[in-house]
């Protein structure tokens, strides 16, 4: 179990530091020193779910972040998700839906109201 743990966090962390980035997953499984087999094992043993799942969930985090930032309000959603590699603008949001319960221009609009009203 901890050669799978360390697996993943090495994963995970390279991952992190690239999520605006395609990632081949021969490169992936290189850098966490396993197959492909085996990371999508260790994956599904520590994190419960797939890498490829694992990464859309995160970029879609960043997302969220990114939309949320009062400081650095994107000045579009398609600028946000596009920077994290969603170029389908629907199927992007259908995702980021289902993960937050909100479509991300609420999301944008909520931030923006927030802005406005503290530069008041």
């Amino acid at each position: 179990m901890a050669s799978r743990e360390s697996a993943v966090a090495r994963a995970e962390a390279y991952l992190r530091a690239h999520l605006d980035a395609p990632l081949p997953v021969s490169r992936l499984c290189r850098i966490a020193g396993v197959s492909e087999r085996g990371l999508r094992a260790a994956f599904s043993s520590v994190r419960g779910t797939s890498p490829k799942r694992w990464i859309v969930a995160e970029r879609l985090r960043r997302v969220r972040t990114v939309l949320c930032d009062e400081a650095a309000t994107p000045a579009t959603v398609t600028v946000a998700a596009a920077e994290y590699g969603f170029y389908e603008l629907g199927r992007f949001a259908g995702l980021y839906r289902n993960a937050f319960g909100e479509a991300p221009s609420d999301t944008l609009r909520s931030t923006t109201r927030k802005k406005r009203r503290s530069h008041v």
